[in-house]
């Protein structure tokens, strides 16, 4: 059911959906690529989360009722054949899981029940879906892990987790781009560069996306450019 209300003078929050899910996340990829399409510049900025997107509009083009009822037209493709747009792409990112990095692979082990190359066969071998990006930028939140990795955030955050690391909380996986504070759990980390300022959408990954994690070794990972220093 897709749903749009006011959030503001020149913005707005249309909904897709209400669960966390592959059809939520392919709804909102679609609506993405359909209102960029349909809209052009009119459409200022355009902001997708897990089952939602905000919507910033020109309102020397649209006040808020005419905005809603050219968004409803755009969308009607979307709410006859959800599923009728082209699959995301898949990108490949490279994961060196050693226990250099990986600083809390063992406490993931201890509290799946799990060995330490059960978590990583596991963690790298399926897709996961850009769900939303944000809490930094190229920040993306990944999922869904398989079941017996779930695990719960740390009690108590780092102050400072290193760049690059790949970690999982409840149900979701995600790398940090840079050094932040974070309490997921690391159980790896990649060389490959998540942000760059210089290009239009900063981040390697899109809403909508598929994201696949390959495990490679030490001699790979810093031939690519990673580091096994903290920071």
């Amino acid at each position: 059911m897709i749903r749009l209300e006011p959030a503001g003078e020149r913005a707005a929050i249309l909904y897709l959906g209400s669960v966390i899910s592959e059809q939520s996340a392919a709804r909102v990829s679609a609506a993405v690529e359909l209102l960029q399409d349909s809209f052009g510049s009119a459409l200022i900025d355009i902001v997708p989360s897990y089952t939602s997107i905000l919507l910033t509009y020109d309102i020397n083009h649209y006040n808020y009722f005419s905005f809603k009822h050219a968004v409803c037209s755009a969308l009607s493709e979307l709410a006859e054949n959800p599923m009728s747009r082209s699959p995301s792409r898949i990108v490949e990112v490279p994961v060196y899981y050693g226990e250099e990095v990986a600083l809390d692979l063992a406490e993931v082990a201890r509290s799946t029940g799990l060995s330490g190359d059960e978590v990583i066969r596991l963690h790298s071998q399926q897709h996961y879906n850009v769900y939303a990006i944000g809490f930094a930028p190229g920040f993306a939140y990944l999922g869904l892990t398989p079941k017996e990795l779930r695990v719960d955030r740390k009690k108590t955050p780092r102050l400072k987790v290193p760049c690059g690391s790949v970690a999982i909380a409840d149900n979701q996986t995600a790398i940090y781009p840079s050094v932040t504070p974070g309490g997921w759990q690391i159980i790896g980390r990649t060389p490959m560069s998540l942000i760059d300022w210089q290009s239009e959408s900063v981040s390697p990954f899109t809403v909508g996306d598929a994201v696949r994690f390959r495990a490679v070794d030490k001699e790979t990972f810093l031939a690519q450019g990673g580091c096994l220093d903290e920071f």
